[in-house]
């Protein structure tokens, strides 16, 4: 029996809990250089965003590019804190594995780079989840989210048409990427949120999750 589609999974706040780890050490990181930004303003301006529009943006703020090594201090801190702090998204696991018994395919599709992915996937322990093949990074495309570019790469090389392939994404940037593509998207904002936490994914054309526990139904 063939497989009906095509499960792509963010990774960073839908498979790992990476998010406010990011957040706090980016905005130590932005503060170091004299850009004085908190933390709500540094998670208003980049959650969800690639490194490179991190880097370029920053450095805008400051009037000048940031030093040479900026962003590599930054990914060095936050695998520090990564390493001590990072866990799964609660049901991450059961997920994936319920979608994958149902006899869909899955894969991973993130702004990150395949390291971090490796990393916090191996971290959480979900990497025999996804082969490497099945691990897709904005830095293999032209245009990160919410471009839909990273979603149609990962979609061509699993061998899937968009309309057979479910997203599940937790920002703003990526629903936006994968409607983009013409993909159906299951938006997931965690029940610890507030209920308007999810009007502006619903806004973008996703269907809203409130426990990574619904995607299978879903999904179906």
């Amino acid at each position: 029996m063939s497989a009906p589609g095509l499960v792509i999974f963010d990774c960073d706040g839908v498979l790992v809990d990476s998010e406010a780890i990011s957040m706090r050490v980016l905005t130590q990181a932005i503060n170091a250089v004299d850009v004085p930004m908190t933390l709500a303003e540094v998670h208003a301006a980049f959650i969800g965003t690639d490194v490179a529009t991190i880097e370029r943006e920053v450095g805008r703020r400051r009037g000048t590019p940031v030093p040479e090594g900026w962003m590599d201090d930054f990914y060095a801190a936050r695998a520090e804190v990564f390493a001590r702090e990072l866990v799964a998204v609660p049901g991450a696991r059961e997920a994936v594995e319920a979608v994958q018994a149902d006899g869909w395919e899955t894969c991973v599709a993130s702004q990150g780079r395949p390291a971090k992915m490796a990393q916090t996937l191996g971290l959480t322990g979900l990497s025999d989840l996804f082969p490497a093949e099945r691990i897709f990074s904005a830095t293999m495309v032209e245009r990160p989210k919410p471009a839909p570019d990273l979603y149609l790469h990962a979609a061509r090389e699993c061998g899937w048409e968009p309309a057979d392939c479910v997203v599940v994404e937790d920002s703003l940037l990526g629903v936006r990427g994968a409607r983009a593509a013409g993909m159906r998207v299951l938006g997931y904002v965690a029940a610890s949120e507030a209920e308007d936490a999810a009007l502006p994914l619903l806004a973008a054309g996703a269907e809203v999750v409130r426990s990574l526990g619904e995607v299978p139904a879903r999904v179906a």
